[in-house]
């Protein structure tokens, strides 16, 4: 998968994406670190990769603004919820291919994912 993760992402999360093989840009390597939610997305549907956060806003303003999306993991997560929702992201990686996963908006939680179509 290819993946841009934005700022708010775990590092220990980013990590495990690198492990799994992923290729992973985060939005500090692009120089984004505090950029706008807008421009983020429109950067990852530029360089064609999933955007990865957790910041909940993403859900407003993808299905509001459609065109500025290549598809959004939105990870519910907190350091105690950590590994819980990893394996989740996990089975979501295997379960769903790259092409598919860039017309969805995805929710992870801790034992369970829920998918939306763009």
């Amino acid at each position: 998968m290819h993946i841009l993760t934005d700022q708010d992402v775990y590092k220990v999360t980013i990590d495990e994406l690198r492990e799994w093989g992923h290729d992973v840009l985060t939005a500090k390597d692009l120089g984004l670190e505090r950029a706008s939610d807008e421009i983020l997305l429109s950067k990852a549907k530029e360089m064609k990769r999933l955007l990865v956060t957790r910041d909940k806003d993403f859900g407003a303003l993808v299905f509001l603004r459609e065109e500025l999306s290549t598809g959004v993991i939105l990870l519910r997560i907190t350091p105690k919820t950590v590994e819980d929702v990893h394996r989740e992201l996990s089975r979501l990686f295997r379960e769903h291919s790259e092409d598919v996963l860039k017309c969805l908006f995805c929710v992870v939680e801790p034992y369970r994912y829920r998918i939306r179509r763009l």
